[in-house]
């Protein structure tokens, strides 16, 4: 069984795989991280494991993992089931790694545009050959409320939440409109750019706002939530196959 890791901000994404069948996911403060990954490693038999943005743990932390699991750590170093065409590609993040991992796996004779609307909202395009050149990075829309808020004397900070119309009426209705309503345009109108790359474009749209976004958008796009430990999961397969 694999287990991956996958270490955010302020949260720690987990899931166990039997070959390439999720057999289930739990999130948790990044603060828990040894005490739940030591009881995972009592519950269960770990065959291989493999942890993503390992630099926002300390090393401390990290030795007492390593301790409870054949350990993997994902980097640009890594083999991987794409070519890695990104011009530096010790900065690339190891969340956009895993994300083309797993458009490999879901959809490897295609070219893929996978959008991960999360703390920012990534662009990330691999084509038909498994070539993998980079994409953009933008606000995310948590990101933007904080933002006006932020850099605003009188504007107020609000919760995510769909706009009433598309004229806002009020100050809290215009930011709504204003950030759901950009946002949405801004997806649709980039895929729209990336299709002219690619007519046959796949389209995967994942992170912690798929749900609330998949709904508004125009039909044609996966939303797959849990896309990245998939795609964590499928980068392990790849570099144990033959352990």
């Amino acid at each position: 069984m694999n287990l991956v890791i996958d270490v955010g901000n302020t949260r720690v994404k987990t899931a166990l795989f039997e070959g390439v069948k999720l057999q289930g996911h739990k999130v948790f403060l990044k603060e828990e991280i040894v005490a739940e990954l030591k009881i995972v490693s009592e519950k269960h038999k770990i065959d291989y494991a493999i942890i993503s943005s390992v630099a926002s743990i300390s090393e401390e932390k990290l030795n007492k993992i390593e301790k409870l699991f054949h350990l993997i750590q994902l980097s640009h170093k890594l083999k991987l089931p794409f070519k890695n065409k990104y011009k530096t590609p010790e900065t690339l993040g190891a969340d956009r790694v895993a994300l083309i991992g797993a458009a490999m796996q879901n959809y490897s004779n295609n070219s893929v545009l996978v959008i991960d609307a999360g703390t920012c909202i990534t662009f990330d395009f691999v084509n038909r050959k498994k070539e993998y050149y980079g994409g953009a990075i933008s606000p995310g829309v948590e990101m933007r409320y904080k933002a006006l808020n932020t850099f605003t004397v009188n504007l107020p900070l609000l919760e995510l939440d769909y706009p009433e119309n598309l004229i806002g009426n009020s100050t809290e209705n215009s930011i709504h409109s204003g950030i759901i309503n950009g946002v949405l345009s801004e997806i649709e109108g980039v895929i729209e750019r990336y299709k002219e790359l690619d007519e046959n474009l796949t389209v995967v749209l994942t992170g912690g706002d798929t749900n609330f976004l998949a709904k508004r958008l125009k039909n044609g796009i996966f939303a797959n939530p849990v896309f990245l430990l998939e795609g964590l999961n499928y980068i392990l397969n790849y570099n144990t196959k033959n352990d």
